[in-house]
C-alpha cells in the first residue's frame, strides 16, 4: 500500500562489543586499543603476557621468549600508563583477563585513572580474578588455594566500598569447556566457585550461610538491634553479589549453548535467594560476557573457523532473556598463530552487523514457552545440581581442586570427546570430514597470515624495566613492600597495601615475590593419574599396544616418555591428552605438568631414563625453550634422547626446530592421537636403531 512502511520496534541496547587484545608492547597495544576503538568497539578487553599473570617480571628466567607473546608486558606503573594513553579510563568499559596478579593490575589501573583525573568511583569494568579455573584449565596460578581466595575476598570487598561500578570477579566457565568440561560440568563447577567465593566474602564479614533470612548465628554486635543487623548483612551480601559477574564458553551447539545460559540463570538465581538471602530481583540478576569457542577453530581449512564464530555468537545474542552484556569474539585464524589487525576487525564486523544489520534485537524472547527449549533446561539443571551436590560433599570447590576431582573429571571429558573425533562420531569440517578443499588465497603467504612478534621487543622491554629501577626512589619502594610483606602476615585487607606498592614504583615481580615470601608456591594436581580412558580406541590402538610392547622388549624395558610443558603456558589439554593416550597405548608416562625451566625438564629426562622427550608449547615460545632442552640434554650427557614438540607453531618454525635436532614436531592438524603416539613410537625405534 502506498506510503506504508515497515513498523519500526523498539530495539534493545546492544551488549558492549569488545576485543581480547594486547601484544609486544604497552605502545604496540595502546595503538591497537586505539584504533580498534575507532572502529567501533564499545569496550577494551586486555589481553596480558605470561610473565605478568604469574608474577614475574620480564628480566626473570622464567620469562624468557614469553614476553609480549600472548599479551602485553606490564611490569610497572609506567607500563600501565603507556596502556592507556589517550584513552580516558573515566569513559571506559574495561574487561582484564587477569587471575593471580588481578588486584595488583586492578591497583595500577586505578592510579592511572587518577592520573587522568578520574574519580575511582567512575571506574566500570571487570578483573577476571578467579582462580580456582586457573588451576583446572588455564594454569596462571601462583599461590594456595587458601591464600588466593584471600586475594580475590579483599578485592571484592574493597571495589564494593571504593569501586561501585567495577565487576570484582568474572567466575570463568570459558577455559572449563576448553578444558573438555561437558555443559553440565561447566554450569556445576562454575556453581562451585561462585558458593566458595561467596562463603569466603561472608566469612570474612562474619555472616552465616545456606538461610535465606541469613540470621547471625552468635551474639549481636553490642548496641546493635538483631533485626537492623540482619537487615545489614542481607543487604551487604545483596550489593556483593550484585557485583558479580560470569565468563562464559559458547561452543557450535548453539541450541544447547542458549539452554545453558538459561540454566544458568535458573542456578544462580536459586543459589542467591536459598543460600545468601539475597532479596532484589535485580541483585540475582545472571550477568555475564562471552569469548566464544576458540577450543574448536582449526588449522586445517580455517576459512571455516568464520563460520562457527557466527554460530557461536548466535548462541548468547539469540535469546533476550538470556543474551550476554558483553562479547568479544576470536580471530579466523587463532588456530594458526597470534591475530592481526585486520582478523579483529573481521570479529569485529561480525558484531556489528548481528547489531545494528540484523532485526535481532528488535523482539522479545523468541524462545520463550518452547517446549524443547524448556526440557532442555530442566535437565541441564537437574544434573548440574546433583554435580554440585557432590563436590559439596567433598568440602567444595578447593577440596575438590587440591584432590584433583574436578581436574581429573575434565581430562576424562576432553578425552571422550577427542576419541569422537578420532572415531569421526563428531564430525569436524575440514578435519575429519570433507577434507578436499581448493588453496586457500588467504594463507598464499603464510609469513604476513598472522602477527609476529619482534623479539627485540623482549630485551627492549627488558632494558625499559633496568631504567624504571634506576629513576625511583628504592627507599619509598622498600618501605612499601615491607608493608605489603606486614599486612599479609595479618588479616587486613592487601588492596591498601598493594595501591602503596603501584604509587611507589614497585614491579609486577616484587610485588609476586613478596607475597610468594609469605604465601608459598603451588603445584595443582594434573588429573592425568585419576582420569579414565574413553573407550578402547579400535584396532588402531589395539595394533599400537602390541607394537608399544614389542618395542619395550627389544629394549628391555618399558618404552618411557617425558611429557611436560617449558615455559609459563598453562594451557595443558594437549599434553594431557597425549600422556593419556600414551599411557594408555603400554608407554611409561612421566606428566611434569607445567611451568617448567628448561633445566627441570632435563634433570626429569636423566633421572627417568626416559626413551623420549615431548614438549608442548602453546604460546609461541618455541625457538626460545626448545633450544634450551636440546642443549641441555647435549650437556648432561643425554643427548641421544630424542625430543619431540607439539603446539601451534608455522611451517617455517617446525623446520627451524628440525634443522636444530628435535625429531617430530606436531601441530593442531594432527587431530589422532593414535597416529601422533605412532609417530612418537617410531621416533624412539629410529633413535635406538631398532629397525634397521
Amino acid at each position: 500500500m502506498a506510503g506504508a512502511g515497515r513498523a519500526e520496534p523498539k530495539r534493545d541496547r546492544p551488549w558492549i562489543i569488545r576485543t581480547y587484545a594486547g601484544h609486544s608492547s604497552p605502545a604496540e597495544s595502546n595503538a591497537l586499543y586505539r584504533r580498534n576503538l575507532a572502529k567501533g568497539q564499545t569496550g577494551l578487553s586486555v589481553a596480558f603476557d605470561l610473565p605478568t599473570q604469574t608474577g614475574y617480571d620480564p628480566d626473570h628466567a622464567l620469562a624468557r621468549g614469553e614476553v609480549g607473546r600472548v599479551g602485553v608486558p606490564i611490569a610497572h606503573l609506567g607500563d600501565m600508563r603507556r596502556l592507556f594513553d589517550g584513552i580516558p579510563l573515566a569513559r571506559m568499559n574495561t574487561s582484564m583477563t587477569i587471575n593471580a596478579t588481578a588486584m595488583w593490575l586492578l591497583a595500577l589501573y586505578q592510579v592511572v585513572a587518577e592520573e587522568q583525573g578520574a574519580d575511582p568511583a567512575e571506574l566500570a569494568g571487570t578483573t577476571q580474578n578467579d582462580i580456582i579455573k586457573e588451576y583446572l584449565s588455564r594454569g596462571t596460578y601462583v599461590f594456595p588455594p587458601g591464600p588466593s581466595l584471600r586475594l580475590i575476598t579483599d578485592l571484592i570487598a574493597y571495589t564494593v566500598a571504593e569501586l561501585p561500578r567495577w565487576n570484582p570477579i568474572n567466575i570463568c566457565s570459558y577455559h572449563l569447556q576448553e578444558a573438555g568440561a561437558t555443559p553440565v560440568q561447566e554450569l556445576a563447577y562454575s556453581m562451585c566457585t561462585a558458593i566458595a567465593v561467596l562463603d569466603a566474602v561472608a566469612a570474612a564479614r562474619g555472616i552465616p550461610v545456606g538461610r535465606a533470612d541469613a540470621v547471625r548465628a552468635g551474639a549481636v554486635r553490642a548496641g546493635a538491634d538483631r533485626g537492623e543487623l540482619e537487615r545489614a548483612d542481607s543487604e551487604w551480601m545483596g550489593e556483593v553479589c550484585g557485583r558479580i559477574s560470569f565468563f562464559v564458553n559458547a561452543g557450535e551447539r548453539f541450541v544447547e549453548e542458549m539452554c545453558k545460559m538459561r540454566a544458568f540463570t535458573a542456578l544462580w538465581d536459586e543459589l542467591l535467594t536459598s543460600r545468601y538471602g539475597v532479596r532484589e530481583p535485580a541483585q540475582r540478576r545472571f550477568r555475564y560476557g562471552v569469548q566464544v569457542n576458540s577450543l574448536g577453530l582449526t588449522e586445517a581449512q580455517p576459512e571455516n573457523n568464520i563460520i562457527r564464530i557466527v554460530l557461536e555468537a548466535l548462541g548468547v545474542t539469540l535469546s533476550k532473556d538470556a543474551r550476554c552484556r558483553a562479547l568479544q569474539l576470536p580471530a579466523w585464524n587463532e588456530a594458526l598463530g597470534l591475530p592481526r589487525p585486520w582478523d579483529q576487525q573481521w570479529s569485529l564486523r561480525i558484531q556489528q552487523i548481528l547489531a545494528h544489520e540484523t532485526d535481532l534485537l528488535e523482539y522479545d524472547d523468541l524462545f520463550a514457552g518452547s517446549v524443547v527449549v524448556e526440557k532442555r533446561v530442566d535437565q541441564l539443571v537437574a544434573a548440574a545440581r546433583a554435580e554440585i551436590d557432590r563436590v559439596q560433599e567433598m568440602g567444595g570447590a578447593v577440596a575438590a581442586v587440591e584432590s584433583g576431582y574436578m581436574k581429573s573429571q575434565l581430562v576424562t571429558s576432553q578425552a571422550a570427546r577427542r576419541a569422537r573425533i578420532e572415531s569421526g562420531e563428531d564430525v569436524v569440517v575440514g578435519v575429519n570430514r570433507f577434507t578436499e578443499t581448493e588453496p586457500n588465497p588467504l594463507l598464499a603467504d603464510l609469513s604476513a597470515a598472522i602477527q609476529t612478534v619482534d623479539p627485540a621487543l623482549e630485551e627492549a622491554t627488558r632494558a625499559e624495566l633496568a631504567a624504571w629501577r634506576a629513576a625511583r626512589d628504592d627507599r619509598v619502594v622498600t618501605e612499601a613492600l615491607l608493608g605489603l610483606r606486614t599486612a599479609a602476615g595479618t588479616d587486613a585487607n592487601l588492596v591498601p597495601a598493594t595501591l602503596a606498592c603501584a604509587r611507589a614504583g614497585v614491579t609486577t615481580g616484587e610485588w609476586g615475590d613478596t607475597l610468594r615470601e609469605v604465601f608459598g608456591e603451588y603445584r595443582a594436581p594434573t588429573g592425568v593419574g585419576e582420569a579414565t580412558v574413553a573407550g578402547g580406541g579400535g584396532a588402531a590402538l589395539d595394533e599400537l599396544r602390541a607394537r608399544v610392547a614389542r618395542t619395550g622388549s627389544e629394549l628391555g624395558r618399558p618404552v618411557k616418555m617425558l611429557v611436560g610443558k617449558p615455559g609459563l603456558d598453562g594451557h595443558s589439554n594437549g599434553a594431557e591428552q597425549i600422556a593419556l593416550r600414551a599411557r594408555d597405548a603400554g608407554f611409561e608416562v612421566v606428566y611434569q605438568g607445567i611451568r617448567l625451566t628448561p633445566a627441570q625438564i632435563v634433570a626429569g629426562a636423566v633421572e627417568e631414563d626416559v626413551h623420549v622427550v615431548g614438549l608442548s608449547v602453546l604460546s609461541g615460545s618455541h625457538l626460545d625453550l626448545v633450544p634450551q632442552v636440546l642443549t641441555g640434554l647435549g650437556a648432561a650427557g643425554a643427548g641421544e634422547i630424542p625430543v619431540i614438540v607439539g603446539g601451534i607453531i608455522p611451517a617455517a618454525d617446525a623446520d627451524e626446530l628440525a634443522r636444530l635436532g628435535v625429531a617430530a614436531v606436531f601441530t593442531p592438524k594432527d587431530y589422532e592421537l593414535t597416529a601422533i603416539i605412532r609417530g612418537i613410537l617410531d621416533v624412539v625405534r629410529a633413535a635406538n636403531k631398532l629397525d634397521q
